[in-house]
């Protein structure tokens, strides 16, 4: 997952005015289309609805766990949203000092508003998820292609005019950019939800008929429909009228939930085939999973570091193939200094500080009740 949106995030910041909204070229080198190609098969759009399945998979399973500890459904319900106060709060300041692409706000603003959703029945969280992958993606398209349209490539986020200048227009963006992530994701995560009732991820020897079904569908439904919109970045259709683009984008983006959700269960599978087998690669991996918010917030250290242009603004030196490389690069550093925190006996510090903030609202709650 978050190779992936390493992946999508160094190619957006690619700057310059020969490059297509979204950070792929309007003129260029064999390979930079064929990467843009690549790109908009297997990663944009495709990292995101994995993220959200997998926080809505872990927000069922905190949910679980704390019931079997004795809490009733009103105080489990209390703290989820207190998380996901807390995770807006997290959000906002990510994307005022750092990153406008914050997605940690959209996943807050999801256990906010949709913590409810975790008693619902499986026909219920289906059926919603169904309908919410064709009217909100459609509706994300056609709001992301106008603002594109307008803003340019992921890069025009990151020109200076002046630090405070900066912050204020993150800001004002922030609401918007949260609210439509959130509209797009909400979808894999009611599947996530579904998942977790069943344990797919914790028990995928039981569903292997299941798992596989989903990874080849999933996978190969993205891939087909990415292919019109991989075609407007790779240069081979030239010219789109505005209605093509806006269907090409909603088809992109609806089945990259799919592909979304095909890569969780791919991943599934491999883990039930390397059973206990932890080499060094497979150790650091999940090292990085257990420390996936601090390391994704790593990641836009190291974006504002490389891209701003106050810094080594590196977008406007390397093309959408050289990205590749650089994302890469970024997301092994993740897992190194993960897999350093896993030697010392460390959990991610972000892990500990949102777990932190969130039980102690609690304890406080607790002894009040009590007093």
């Amino acid at each position: 997952m978050l190779a992936v949106i390493a992946l999508v995030h160094a190619h957006m910041l690619v700057g310059g005015d020969s490059h297509f909204p979204g950070g792929y070229p309007t003129h260029g080198e064999a390979l930079d289309r064929v990467a843009a190609a690549v790109l908009t098969l297997f990663a944009d759009s495709r990292g995101y609805p994995m993220f959200a399945a997998l926080f809505g998979y872990g927000l069922a399973r905190l949910a679980a766990n704390r019931a079997v500890t004795g809490w009733d459904w009103p105080r489990v319900r209390r703290s989820l949203r207190r998380r996901g106060w807390w995770m807006v709060l997290f959000g906002l300041f990510h994307a005022v000092l750092l990153f406008p692409g914050d997605i940690l706000a959209t996943y807050g603003l999801l256990a906010l508003v949709f913590v409810g959703a975790l008693r619902w029945s499986d026909r219920t969280l289906i059926r919603l998820a169904g309908v919410c992958l064709v009217v909100c993606s459609t509706l994300y398209s056609v709001a992301f292609v106008g603002a594109m349209a307008a803003t340019g490539s992921g890069a025009a986020a990151m020109e200076t005019v002046d630090p405070l200048t900066d912050a204020a227009i993150r800001l004002a963006s922030w609401p918007v950019s949260t609210l439509l992530f959130a509209v797009t994701s909400l979808s894999p995560f009611l599947v996530g939800i579904w998942a977790a009732r069943r344990g797919l991820l914790e028990r995928p020897e039981s569903s292997l008929g299941l798992l596989r079904g989903a990874a080849l569908l999933g996978i190969t439904t993205a891939a087909v429909g990415g292919l019109p919109l991989a075609l407007v970045h790779s240069l081979l259709w030239t010219d789109p009228s505005s209605l093509a683009s806006t269907a090409a984008f909603a088809l992109h983006s609806t089945t990259g939930v799919a592909g979304g959700l095909g890569y969780a269960a791919l991943i599934a599978l491999v883990a039930t085939r390397l059973g206990d087998r932890r080499g060094p690669v497979v150790t650091a991996l999940a090292a990085s999973g257990e420390r996936s918010m601090t390391c994704y917030l790593l990641q836009s250290v190291v974006w504002f570091a490389l891209f701003n242009p106050a810094t080594m603004n590196l977008g406007r030196h390397i093309d959408v193939a050289t990205s590749v490389l650089v994302g890469l690069a970024v997301w092994v550093l993740g897992l190194v200094i993960a897999d350093l925190l896993r030697r010392a006996g460390r959990r991610g510090p972000f892990e500990v500080l949102l777990r932190r903030l969130s039980a102690e609202r609690e304890r406080g709650r607790v002894s009040r009740d009590q007093g």
